[in-house]
């Protein structure tokens, strides 16, 4: 079994890939922050619980869009495997638009923190598995 394939740094790269499609997210609902009844959207944070084969974990797993007529358009470049997160709470101007841009941009900001997290411990871990073999 590859290094990378450790359970724990799976997990740190799902983390790190979760952390870039919020960014994506949060982007948009700050981008709409304009539009009229636009309703702003977040991802629920992965479910580390499922543990597929090899103890690798797997969010949304079984979950596929299947094209069955090669007519049907498919999954958008930038599609998510992560579920979205109700927000519940919306505070609408007369427009019908629901963001709220200070909420957003403190998302935002905390989202880079904890991307900026999950790297570093990734990034040093591996460090331990090269210092380790005396790859260093």
């Amino acid at each position: 079994m590859p290094i990378s394939d450790l359970p724990i740094l799976s997990m740190l790269r799902t983390k790190m890939q979760w952390h870039q499609e919020r960014q994506r997210v949060l982007s948009e609902n700050v981008a709409n922050a304009d539009t009229p009844k636009f309703r702003p959207r977040d991802l629920a944070p992965p479910d580390f619980g499922k543990v597929g084969p090899g103890g690798v974990p797997q969010p949304g797993a079984g979950v596929r869009l299947v094209s069955t007529d090669p007519s049907h358009i498919g999954a958008a470049a930038g599609a998510t495997r992560f579920a979205n997160a109700p927000t519940g709470r919306y505070e609408a101007r007369p427009t019908g638009n629901a963001v709220n841009l200070e909420d957003e941009m403190m998302k935002v900001a905390a989202n880079q923190m904890d991307y900026q997290a999950a790297t570093s411990l990734y990034s040093r871990s591996m460090g331990l598995f090269r210092t380790a073999l005396g790859k260093r």
